[in-house]
C-alpha cells in the first residue's frame, strides 16, 4: 500500500514539473523577426585560419541553429545567400546539389541571410517576387524545395558582422576544428547550367582530404550585402519617389483599345479601378511597389481609373495621396458597358479589373477582383521577358 501510495505521488509531482524541450527544437521556436537598424562600421571578411564565429540564429524550418549542432561533421560550409539577388537565385540549384552529392561525406552545408530588410529597396528588387525577411525566406525555401538549413540574420546581422560577407552568395568552409580553409564563390560561371561549383567543391574536397586549397581565397560576384545602416538611402529614395509629380490623362475607348493591344516592347500590367471601389482603394498601393519593384526592367504599370470624367480631381486628389507617379488615364466616355468591351470581352464589369499583357497584345494573366500580389509578382518575374537572372 505504502509504495503504491509513492508512486501515485510520485506521479502527481512530475505531471506537475515544468518539462522543457531540449534547446532548438521546433515547439521552442518562438521566434518574431524586428529588424533593426545597425551602427555604420568596417566590415572586413574572416580571414583564412581563423575559427568560426559562433551563432544562435533562427531557420525557416522553426528552430535556432548555432556552431554546436553541426559538431558531427567533418567539413562545415556556410554560404551567406538571400531570396532577391539574382546571382545568389543562380546558384540555388548548384547548392542544392552539392548537399546532395556531400551528404555522406560528413559535410554539412548552411544558408545564412545576412541581409537587413531595412536596407532593401523596393528597386532592388526587380529580379524577385520575395524580399528578404524571415517570412519570405520561409516562402523561398518551402517553394523550392531547400534541402539545407536557412537561417536568418536580418534582425542585428551579428552573425554577418563577424563572418563580413561582401556579396550574395559567399561562401565559407571550415575544417574538423572549425578553421577557415577557403572563403570565395562557388564558381566562375554565374549563368544557371554553366557551372558546377567548382571552386567550392575542389575547397571541400582538399579539406575533407586535410590538404590546404590551392586557391583559398576568391572574389565573389552578386549583390552586396544590404546592412542595418543603408536605412538613410532607403528614406531618401522613399522621399525622392514621394515628391515625384502625379499626373491623370484623360484617354479615349479607341486609346483604350490601343493601350491593351500594347504595340510597345515592355510587358504591360493594367489595373482599372474606381475612387468609389473600396477593395480597388485598398489594394493599390500594391501596384505602385510593384511598378518600383521592375519598372526598371521590360516592365510598366499603367492605372485607369472608371470613375465619371467630372470625378477627375478627386480620382486625381487619390493618385497623388497613393504616391502614382506613374502612368494614369481616366475614360473620357461614361459608358461602362463599352468600356468593358474595350478593355476585355471577358471581363465581367466587375472592379477591380487587372491584365498583364504582353507586346502584341496577348493577355497572359487576367483577373477580377482583389489580386493575390505574391501569384502577380510570381507571374511577373518569371515571364520570359523579365526573369530571376542576369
Amino acid at each position: 500500500m505504502k509504495k503504491t501510495v509513492f508512486l501515485f505521488l510520485l506521479l502527481i509531482a512530475f505531471c506537475q514539473c515544468d518539462i522543457q524541450a531540449p534547446s532548438g527544437l521546433a515547439n521552442d521556436f518562438n521566434f518574431v523577426s524586428s529588424p533593426q537598424e545597425v551602427i555604420e562600421q568596417e566590415i572586413k571578411t574572416l580571414e583564412i585560419g581563423a575559427k568560426a564565429p559562433d551563432f544562435n540564429l533562427p531557420g525557416v524550418d522553426r528552430r535556432y541553429y548555432s556552431l554546436k549542432d553541426f559538431s558531427e561533421y567533418d567539413v562545415l560550409v556556410i554560404i551567406f545567400t538571400c531570396n532577391h539577388c539574382p546571382t545568389a537565385q543562380a546558384y540555388e540549384d548548384r547548392i542544392k546539389s552539392i548537399v546532395q552529392d556531400y551528404k555522406d561525406r560528413s559535410v554539412q552545408v548552411i544558408g545564412i541571410s545576412p541581409n537587413s530588410p531595412l536596407g532593401l529597396l523596393y528597386e532592388e528588387l526587380g529580379y524577385s517576387d520575395l524580399g528578404d525577411t524571415f517570412e519570405d525566406m520561409v516562402l523561398r525555401a518551402d517553394l523550392h524545395d531547400f534541402n539545407f538549413p536557412y537561417l536568418y540574420d536580418g534582425d542585428t546581422q551579428t552573425a554577418s558582422l563577424a563572418y563580413g560577407p561582401v556579396a550574395t552568395p559567399h561562401c565559407f568552409v571550415f575544417d574538423r576544428s572549425r578553421k577557415l580553409t577557403y572563403v570565395g564563390r562557388l564558381d566562375g560561371k554565374e549563368k544557371p547550367g554553366t557551372g558546377n561549383a567548382e571552386d567550392l567543391r575542389s575547397a571541400i574536397d582538399q579539406t575533407l582530404a586535410g590538404k590546404t586549397v590551392d586557391q583559398p581565397v576568391t572574389k565573389t560576384f552578386g549583390c552586396s550585402t544590404k546592412w542595418g545602416w543603408k536605412t538613410k538611402l532607403r528614406d531618401k529614395i522613399d522621399r525622392e519617389w514621394a515628391e515625384k509629380e502625379v499626373r491623370l490623362d484623360e484617354i479615349d475607348l479607341k486609346e483604350l483599345k490601343n493601350l491593351m493591344a500594347n504595340d510597345g516592347d515592355k510587358l504591360r500590367l493594367i489595373n482599372v479601378w474606381a475612387t468609389w471601389c473600396g477593395p480597388c482603394r485598398l489594394e493599390y498601393p500594391e501596384f505602385v511597389v510593384i511598378q518600383r519593384m521592375f519598372g526598371a526592367r521590360d516592365f510598366e504599370f499603367v492605372s485607369v481609373s472608371a470613375d465619371k470624367l467630372s470625378n477627375k480631381d478627386k480620382a486625381l486628389a487619390f493618385l497623388r495621396k497613393a504616391q502614382s507617379a506613374l502612368t494614369n488615364y481616366i475614360v473620357t466616355n461614361d459608358d461602362k458597358y463599352a468600356l468593358i468591351e474595350s478593355v476585355d470581352s471577358e471581363w465581367n464589369g466587375a472592379l477591380p479589373y487587372t491584365a498583364l499583357v504582353e507586346p502584341g497584345g496577348r493577355i497572359v494573366w487576367r483577373h477580377q477582383g482583389e489580386v493575390d500580389f505574391m501569384k502577380l509578382k510570381k507571374t511577373i518575374v518569371d515571364h520570359p521577358k523579365i526573369g530571376r537572372v542576369y
